[in-house]
This record gives C-alpha cells, structure tokens and sequence, in this order.
C-alpha cells in the first residue's frame, strides 16, 4: 500500500488525491488541514503502518523500477540495520550523484555524500552515517525503541538525527547502490538557499548535538562546532543570509532544553566511541569531496 500525506496543501492537490485514491485501490491518502512539517507529516504515515518496513518517497523523486526491491534487499541483511538510503542521482544531470547517505562532522556540518561527483565512483554498498528520508527505507519497529523523527525539528537534519539515535541504540544505516532514484532536490522549498532553510538548519543543527551528544562528548566538539558555526556564518553572510543564520543559531541554543535528550545508557559508551570516530572520519571525507569537487573532477 502506498500512504500519501498531503501536508496541509493549498493547490488543488487534496481534491486531486482524493479523487485518485477512489481509482487506485493500493493508494491511501491522508489530509492533514495544515503544514505540520516534514516530521509531523512521515510520523504519522510511519505510526500508521502496519508492515515490517517502511520506505519514505518525496514528491520530487523519480524511482528506478527495481528501487523497491534493492532497498528491501539491503535491509533484510541484518535485523541491527536500521535504515538504507538510496543512490539519488541528479534528476537533470543524470550523470552526476546528489546523494550516496548522509554523513556528520566534528564541525557540526551535515552533508550529502557524492554531490555534485560522478555516479560512477558510487557503486559500492557501505555504511554511513545516516539514510536521506527523501528516499530511504526503514525498519519499523526501531522508531518504537530509539523514536520517531523529532517534530521540533519541522524540517531539515531530523533524518540525521534519527539516523544518530539509532546508531547510538546499535543500530547500523546503509547505502544501496543498485535502489536508484532520480532527485530534483529543494522541491519543497523551492531552493538549495533560502532564508527559511538557512535558519531552520541553523537551528536543527544545535538541536542535533545538544539531544544526541553526552555532555563530555559535547565539551570536547565544542570548539570544532563553534569553528564550523564561524566558517558557515562566513558562507552564509556572503550569501545574503547571515542574518537568517545568527537567527536560527539564537533560537537553537534558547529552545534546545526543550528537545528530548537522549539519556546516556554506560553499555552504549562503546558506540558512542564508535560515533565520535565517525564524526572525525566525517569531517576528512567532506574536505576529500569538497577537493574532488573543486579540484580533481574539473580538470
């Protein structure tokens, strides 16, 4: 069956569905009266299935005919993998990657993996840090344990902090590279920058290690998320949002006591260690690819 969330749109699409869904017996839709965000909206879609996984699709996603099948493949693997991520391949530029799993830094800087580079370098199955939820599948019963998508966030870095409760519960995320989709990307928003994105992943980003991060582990990145924070306020003033960063940085640090902490368990300290080697990895593997980027595959 394929759940259909209209999250509160105002364009004619509800009645659209609603009419489609009396054709096509497989198809559910559900009308929420209003944006709850992305969180709001995939929670409740996630809590109303009744199937061992669930895959979660944005609307601005072509999927290869096979995607299902190889996400489901990868999953079985292991009853301690959490989640997959799809190989999301640039929708207008078909030869290049825009997203091979999701990786963190010491920096406090989420990224997509293979951005921006050759789809062919992207070819082998692996872990990372966590699965893009525009495109990814996930194993169902995990949410009950570890929780679902934090609704504070709204929108933006809730798959990368989902991805890193879990990991913190032992779980593993994975990339499939054979499950393919073709992505517009910003679909939603309308752009890879805006005001609205620069401030709510500003914010979502003190919410993300502020839950997920023992208070020692938080002192000792401290000055490296503060680096990053001072590198990203620098891109983003250049941009014309700076403004809209300090802002999101500002409610961040007020509301972040708000968000559910993650307690820390002692016999999960071994995977904590585990994610803090992660983190420093995270951070060589961005400067490779922001080289690579800039550098090697232009030439």
């Amino acid at each position: 069956t394929t759940l259909i969330i209209d999250n509160g749109s105002t364009d004619g699409s509800a009645e659209w569905l609603r009419a489609y869904e009396k054709q096509e017996a497989r198809i559910r839709v559900i009308l929420l009266p209003e944006n709850t965000g992305f969180s709001g909206a995939v929670n409740l879609g996630i809590r109303e299935a009744d199937t061992p996984y669930v895959i979660l699709l944005n609307n601005d996603v072509t999927a290869d005919p096979s995607y299902v099948e190889e996400l489901e493949r990868m999953i079985s693997r292991s009853g301690r993998i959490f989640s997959v991520s799809a190989k999301m391949i640039q929708m207008y530029h078909p030869d290049l990657m825009d997203d091979a799993g999701d990786m963190y830094s010491v920096l406090g800087w989420a990224f997509q993996r293979g951005v921006g580079r050759d789809i062919r370098k992207y070819r082998k199955a692996g872990e990372v840090f966590s699965a893009c939820a525009g495109a990814g599948i996930y194993r169902r019963e995990v949410f009950d344990e570890i929780g679902f998508f934090d609704e504070m966030h709204f929108a933006y870095l809730e798959d990368i902090d989902v991805g890193y409760r879990a990991k913190i519960h032992g779980y593993h995320n994975m990339y499939a590279p054979r499950a393919k989709v073709f992505h517009v990307g910003s679909g939603t928003s309308g752009s890879k920058y805006n005001a609205f994105k620069v401030r709510l992943a500003a914010r979502n980003n003190i919410y993300l290690n502020w839950k997920n991060m023992p208070w020692p582990q938080l002192l000792v990145n401290l000055p490296s998320i503060i680096a990053g924070s001072a590198v990203k306020y620098g891109f983003f003033r250049n941009m014309g949002y700076g403004r809209e960063y300090l802002e999101g940085i500002s409610e961040g640090i007020k509301t972040a006591p708000k968000c559910r902490k993650v307690p820390f368990v002692p016999k999960h300290l071994p995977n904590y260690l585990s994610i803090q080697a992660e983190l420093v990895i995270g951070t060589f593997v961005y400067i490779r690819e922001f080289l690579a980027r800039h550098v090697t595959d232009r030439r």
